[in-house]
């Protein structure tokens, strides 16, 4: 697997991340007698939005250093 590939893998992980915790962000849980209940642990959800952004970012640093290591070794070859 090349560094691209890996980049854009940790990138989809990092989405599906995100959608997960924008999932349980929406949601709203409600009680037995039909009452809204606050029970989403904002603490929690910002601190997984936060390593999602982290990863992706790394990975795009993985991606961009990987093509521009594929660039470099075209050029050497030329």
């Amino acid at each position: 697997m090349s560094i691209v590939q890996t980049g854009l893998e940790g990138l989809r992980r990092a989405e599906t991340s995100i959608e997960r915790t924008a999932r349980k962000l929406a949601e709203l849980p409600v009680s037995v007698t039909g009452e809204p209940q606050d029970v989403v642990d904002l603490s929690a959800a910002a601190v997984s939005l936060l390593m999602a952004k982290h990863s992706f970012e790394a990975n795009l640093r993985a991606i961009e250093t990987g093509t521009e290591l594929a660039q470099s070794t075209l050029d050497l070859m030329a």
